[in-house]
């Protein structure tokens, strides 16, 4: 199957069109995505990089870790500002989308007993989280605020998205863990595989559009890069 992402600006990604099938794979994405969460978090085995932070920052506020989640992302997004990075729909969705989600879900999914039961759990949710990202990014309704962040300070860098996106998790990681976030296989295997797992299933959910009248491409940041790690 040979699709791939069309490089477009806010305005082109809704003036696109097949909003009906974008919107809809969107939010379904997005909760998927606070769905894989939730089962990495009760996994207890490590949770993604930036939910160290979130876990972190979450020991030391009085707000809820979906909420840690939120306030994180709009921090985010504010960095945007000096790079120029425009948010798109599922920008906006995906900041708060999410964090609602998970505290929903969180105190219906219980800790799971034994080696056994937690290594299922964060199997299910390292392969659930493949699927939502690859239905997020392939509705092309805007990155999410820290993949928009990677990508905007490689292209005001100059540096390879690889090296940016290394550093900033490195240091989101290191931060949480610091703070209290759980760092373990779990994260190191997200970090490792989320990539490979998603770039085979982004085609299957990539919904093609035309480009509209004033498409924005972004250089250097391809279907790929949106997936976030190369192997």
């Amino acid at each position: 199957m040979n699709r791939e992402l069309t490089p477009m600006g806010p305005l082109a990604q809704l003036r696109a069109g097949r909003l009906g099938r974008r919107i809809p794979q969107l939010v379904l994405g997005l909760v998927l995505y606070g769905v894989s969460m939730v089962l990495l978090i009760r996994a207890t085995l490590g949770v993604m990089p930036w939910d160290v932070l979130h876990q972190g920052v979450s020991e030391h506020v009085p707000w809820s870790f979906g909420t840690v989640v939120i306030v994180t992302s709009v921090v985010v997004l504010l960095l945007w500002i000096p790079i120029r990075q425009a948010p798109g729909l599922g920008t906006v969705l995906n900041a708060v989308l999410i964090g609602i989600v998970v505290d929903l879900l969180l105190p219906w999914v219980g800790e799971p007993e034994g080696w056994v039961g937690r290594g299922t759990l964060m199997v299910a949710g390292l392969l659930l989280n493949a699927v939502a990202t690859a239905m997020y990014i392939g509705a092309q309704l805007g990155p999410g605020a820290r993949d928009g962040l990677m990508t905007g300070f490689a292209r005001t860098t100059g540096l390879s998205l690889r090296l940016v996106r290394t550093v900033i998790e490195v240091v989101v990681v290191v931060v949480g863990w610091l703070l209290g976030g759980v760092f373990g296989i779990g994260t190191v295997l997200y970090a490792l595989l989320i990539g490979p797992l998603t770039q085979p299933l982004l085609p299957w959910f990539i919904v093609e559009v035309k480009r509209g009248d004033n498409p924005r491409p972004e250089p250097g940041v391809s279907s790929a890069d949106l997936t976030g790690r190369r192997p």
